[in-house]
């Protein structure tokens, strides 16, 4: 009687949390699929404060009335320019110039040296943030009828920032449905169940209903600030992370199935003894996360929290609403094979995973010394893993308008054109700073801007050189017309040298800013950011490792192993993006986001696999402990890792370099370690050391002595 009644308050309990989360899911629903309204994607917004180029930002909002974001307009006519092109052009410009969000008036069209080209600069208003895009798409559409061999391409900063803004609009929609469906996908193959499916997808789709609610508040409120690229590591983070999580509590309460009658007693059972080891990884990924507010770019200060929030979400979830579902479903929910009550326990020495722990056990010492040199060897991949600092026509996968007029640009105008650098300096030493920029290697023209509508480099329309510029508080702007596209390396070459020069000028005070210094000091905070962060991180997880498994030792054989792992995923990384896909090369942020997701992430699984070995070694020793957890994890550990290596693969779907970049290393390195470093690699390490990996806790003297017994 009891025994039924324990059972009933368990199933009460269970209801109760399950009402409980449908209240939640309705309150959060309505905010998935809307964090694009509260994100932003503007480069420049993202800075640090004390950047050169943040304080030229500033500066430039002194000299205009509406501070604006240039769109360029290329015309381009292989033949030459006609009479029709041009009276083209001009009803264009005439028809622009009325359109709501452009700043006029328009600066005359300005036409090539070799003929064959006109650029139109076309401000448009700053203050519309994400409706520039309308701006520019409203652009496309005024210049997109058939000109008779007269192409035409809408580019610059705000044809760029269109462009980022169509790919991300993307993630509410194509990669949101294309994750959902390789979660789906990967789950009826693990369960082979037509039902039992169902539940994690469930409490994931919860999970992420909750963490875009909490998100687009914060945001909303200026809390924190989203960008796309947080937005789609969100929903792959979310959905793989909670199907790992879901993975590792449902084979417990299988386990546990064939131990006790009744459904709650067994995952109450399950629950006690996954939901440490969930805990932990979900706590280790979320500080290191949260390390990434120790960096200097607000992007990377953003993305910590936004992703740290949607790991807790799921945690919360997974802990709550998962158990709840899965003691009201019973053992129905494994049709058509229900684990029955015969108090088996997993076979340890049949089975895929029982002949790779038998060999990992007979052979220890080769097999971690074997996989530990072949990971070093791929590190030295790294190599080959080339530039740290993607250009704008590097971004894309695919041919943008953006990218197709910037290379028309290119072809006919220094390629600096429409994206000048400014120079920032006191007005008694304009002429002088103006002159040693003009002498700077790289830099094909120095103008002031005089004030008048347009003035400048590339805009005045053949401005008169003597022309007064304008003073604002003593201070004067110039304009450096470039040799090189902006995003090249020759352009930051450019930069550095015109710094450098400038500065050099006394009480000048110059400033130098623009796109490529922005690009410049957003590498560089990338660097000092790595170099901060990372010792961070491994700090954090050793940590925590050492909490939880109360030893010194396996926590930092641990952090080791992944290390190891990380060298060689992105030596393995940097072969296939060179030689396999072509990249040019990698984001100045890649090296960071990739420690931190692969450390975090990855420790997961060694995690799993450490707190049961250590589980087991209490009751059987270390190494039947090792043979035991290896076994009985290695399943379900393996599906986790395909899983999160599978939704971090649906990045691919979104044509933006970056991503795709960051989706194939997650999955390559989560793919090492669950195969590599989890399989082989630390339960070989465990094995042979034995009882001394829990120094200096109790456990590896009382094993220490049971292993000697059994010795002798």
């Amino acid at each position: 009687m009891s025994g039924k009644g324990a059972a009933g308050r368990g199933t009460l309990v269970a209801l109760l949390i399950a009402l409980a989360w449908l209240v939640v899911g309705g309150l959060a629903g309505p905010y998935s699929g809307r964090l694009s309204e509260v994100s932003t994607n503007d480069s420049a917004a993202f800075l640090p404060t004390e950047a050169e180029a943040t304080r030229a930002q500033d500066l430039s909002e002194l000299f205009v009335d509406q501070p604006t974001t240039p769109a360029l307009i290329i015309y381009e006519r292989t033949s030459g320019i006609t009479e029709a092109d041009q009276q083209q052009i001009a009803a264009d410009t005439a028809e622009i110039a009325e359109l709501p969000g452009v700043v006029g008036p328009l600066p005359p069209p300005l036409p090539s040296a070799d003929g064959q080209a006109v650029q139109l600069i076309v401000p448009v208003d700053d203050e519309r943030g994400e409706e520039i895009a309308t701006v520019v798409a409203e652009l496309r559409t005024i210049v997109d009828a058939d000109r008779d061999g007269l192409t035409v391409n809408v580019t610059g900063p705000a044809g760029l920032l269109a462009d980022l803004i169509d790919v991300f609009s993307a993630i509410d929609g194509t990669l949101l449905l294309v994750t959902l469906c390789v979660v789906l996908l990967i789950l009826l193959v693990v369960y082979r169940s037509p039902v039992l499916w169902i539940f994690p997808l469930l409490a994931a789709g919860m999970s992420f209903s909750l963490a875009t609610a909490i998100v687009y508040r914060l945001a909303e409120a200026d809390i924190l600030t989203l960008d796309g690229q947080a937005q789609g590591i969100l929903t792959v983070l979310v959905f793989g992370a909670g199907t790992d999580y879901a993975l590792l509590l449902v084979a417990r309460y299988r386990e546990e199935l064939h131990q006790h009658d009744k459904p709650a007693a067994a995952m109450l059972a399950a629950w006690r003894g996954a939901a440490p080891a969930i805990a932990a990884s979900a706590g280790t990924t979320i500080a290191s996360l949260l390390c990434l507010l120790l960096s200097s770019l607000s992007s990377n200060q953003a993305l910590g929290p936004v992703a740290a929030i949607g790991i807790g979400a799921t945690l919360l979830v997974m802990l709550t609403l998962l158990p709840a579902l899965l003691v009201l479903g019973g053992r129905r929910v494994f049709w058509p094979r229900q684990p029955r009550l015969d108090h088996a326990e997993p076979q340890t020495e049949h089975g895929i995973w029982g002949r790779v722990a038998g060999f990992v056990a007979r052979r220890s010492r080769p097999v971690w010394l074997v996989t530990a040199l072949a990971l070093a060897a791929l590190s030295f991949g790294l190599t080959q893993l080339g530039a740290t600092t993607l250009g704008e026509s590097d971004l894309f996968t695919e041919q943008t308008d953006s990218v197709a007029g910037q290379e028309a640009i290119a072809r006919h105008y220094p390629a600096g054109t429409g994206s000048p650098a400014v120079i920032f300096t006191r007005q008694q030493t304009a002429e002088q700073v103006a002159a040693v920029a003009q002498e700077t290697p790289g830099v094909v023209a120095v103008r002031p801007v005089t004030g008048r509508p347009g003035a400048g480099s590339d805009s005045d329309g053949g401005a008169a050189p003597t022309a007064p510029p304008k003073v604002v508080d003593g201070i004067v702007q110039l304009e450096a017309t470039l040799a090189d596209a902006p995003d090249s390396d020759g352009a930051e070459e450019t930069i550095r040298d015109l710094r450098v020069a400038v500065h050099a000028v006394p009480d000048a005070d110059a400033v130098v800013g623009g796109l490529t210094a922005i690009n410049i000091d957003t590498a560089d905070a990338s660097t000092r950011d790595r170099n901060v962060i990372i010792p961070v991180v491994l700090s954090v997880i050793a940590v925590i490792l050492a909490l939880l498994l109360r030893a010194l030792l396996a926590p930092l054989l641990l952090v080791a192993t992944v290390l190891l792992s990380y060298g060689a995923t992105l030596g393995l990384c940097a072969l296939i993006f060179k030689y396999l896909f072509d990249f040019p090369g990698v984001d100045a942020s890649f090296p960071l986001f990739a420690f931190v997701f692969l450390v975090a992430l990855g420790i997961d699984y060694n995690i799993f696999l450490m707190s049961r070995i250590r589980q087991e070694a209490v009751r059987r020793g270390t190494r039947s402990g090792v043979r035991y957890g290896l076994v009985v994890t290695g399943g379900v550990i393996t599906s986790a890792g395909i899983v999160l290596a599978a939704t971090f693969s649906a990045l691919a779907v979104l044509p933006l370099v970056v991503l795709i970049e960051l989706g194939v290393a997650v999955a390559v390195g989560v793919l090492i370690d669950t195969i590599v470093v989890r399989s082989l690699l630390v339960p070989a390490l465990a094995y042979d050391i034995g009882s001394k990996i829990w120094w200096p806790s109790r456990l590896a003297r009382t094993d220490g002595g049971r292993e000697a017994r059994d010795a002798g």
